[in-house]
């Protein structure tokens, strides 16, 4: 077992202890450290230099920790009064002011701070930029913060009359492939975080920011903002996708197409697909819009996004079409090929072939999609897509949420 492997295992035990003795502290019981977000099981080489740094301040605070613990323990041990004529001597001779002493701690203290200090520096060096080696090999990227998601530019992706491509809330990258990513910011400052690739970087106003991460091999990643941004900070989120270099090809020729259009069919009443969700359940305070099973098989999961619904409706979906016209929804969205040109909130151009809406925190299906447009404000308090319900005064019914739904499940 390697020194790191064996460091990871402790840690865990030592997660694992606390959690079985303190219920109180750690409810959900022992932690293993491998989670979505995790700092430790790292799948990207800017992660892994961060990883090992940790380890080496680690291991030096562990070193520390048992040279001083010893000592205490052996002073403890050999200079307690045993006897009560012990308890009233005179006590041993004190080492305040030996040199050898003073000076050991200062050289063990600097010598510390060296051990630290070098491996931090290249780690720094390291995860400034791309490795001058692959900067041939770079696929650039902007990526935008706003309260609460975010967007995604891709410069070397254009579109003819229109500009970059443009997605919200997932990036989608090469995977083997070192990624620059310019950061920006709409309005305060957020910060741009997926742990398993690569560290935190603040989105500053005004202020040009960047930040370089690479995936080893395909996978789902979830990210986060790391800086406090206002009432819905928690629940600001995003996921990076990364793809082989065929299937990532094949994403961009799909998304800088335009819009898909559903044909408007004569359908006989027996072959009608019936309307869903005449009326949306109650759901519970803060109640998960992710389930398990997507959990399990993320990358999958979206993967399946990429197809048509069965079932479709397109008369449903050119209902649902008009009323995002007629509702306002295409004053801040943009659809490319539907006449929907808003700036203000995500481009909705592929919205259903995304695995996740509301910036990361739903799963994108019926049921969550119904919920984000029934009442996006319960959903993450203080987004602008509730205040644009209040500003226009917008009112939706069950049937016109139904078809929203299926308009907006059709733009794979």
């Amino acid at each position: 077992m390697s020194s790191n492997n064996f460091l990871t295992t402790l840690v865990r035990w030592s997660y694992a202890f606390v959690g079985l003795t303190c219920p109180a502290l750690l409810s959900a019981g022992p932690l293993w450290l491998d989670g979505h977000q995790s700092t430790i099981v790292v799948e990207g080489p800017v992660a892994r230099s961060q990883l090992n740094l940790f380890y080496v301040t680690c291991w030096v605070t562990l070193v520390v920790f048992i040279i001083v613990g010893a000592t205490l323990a052996y002073a403890t041990i050999k200079f307690r009064a045993r006897t009560p004529a012990e308890e009233k001597a005179v006590p041993p001779e004190q080492g305040h002011g030996n040199p050898f002493i003073e000076l050991g701690l200062i050289a063990g203290s600097v010598a510390a701070l060296v051990v630290i200090a070098v491996p931090t520096l290249q780690a720094i060096w390291f995860t400034y930029d791309v490795p001058v080696e692959e900067k041939a090999n770079t696929y650039e990227i902007t990526a935008t913060g706003g309260q609460w998601w975010f967007k995604f530019e891709y410069p070397t992706e254009q579109i003819a009359g229109v500009g970059p491509l443009v997605t919200g809330n997932e990036l989608v990258i090469p995977a083997n492939r070192p990624i620059r990513i310019n950061v920006r910011t709409l309005d305060v400052i957020h910060s741009f975080w997926v742990p398993k690739l690569a560290g935190k970087v603040d989105m500053i106003p005004n202020r040009g920011n960047f930040l370089w991460l690479k995936a080893d091999q395909p996978g789902y990643y979830w990210g986060q903002c790391a800086e406090y941004c206002g009432d819905s900070h928690a629940v600001m989120r995003f996921r990076v996708i990364a793809l082989g270099p065929k299937e990532f090809n094949d994403w961009v020729a799909q998304q800088t197409a335009p819009a898909r259009n559903v044909p408007l069919e004569k359908l006989a009443d027996s072959d009608r697909p019936k309307a869903q969700f005449a009326s949306l359940r109650t759901f519970k305070t803060n109640e998960p819009g992710i389930t398990d099973k997507y959990e399990s098989t993320p990358l999958d999961s979206w993967r399946a996004k990429q197809f048509p619904e069965k079932g479709e409706s397109p008369e449903l979906i050119a209902k649902g079409k008009a009323l995002f016209v007629t509702k306002t929804c295409a004053g801040c969205h943009s659809i490319r090929g539907h006449g929907a040109g808003g700036l203000s909130a995500p481009d909705l151009t592929h919205m259903g072939s995304r695995s996740t809406i509301g910036a990361g925190v739903l799963e994108n299906n019926h049921e969550q999609l119904h919920r984000w447009i029934h009442n996006p404000e319960a959903v993450k308090p203080g987004n602008k897509m509730a205040k644009g319900y209040r500003d226009n005064n917008i009112k939706l019914t069950a049937e016109d949420e139904v078809a929203l739904v299926a308009y907006l499940e059709s733009l794979k």
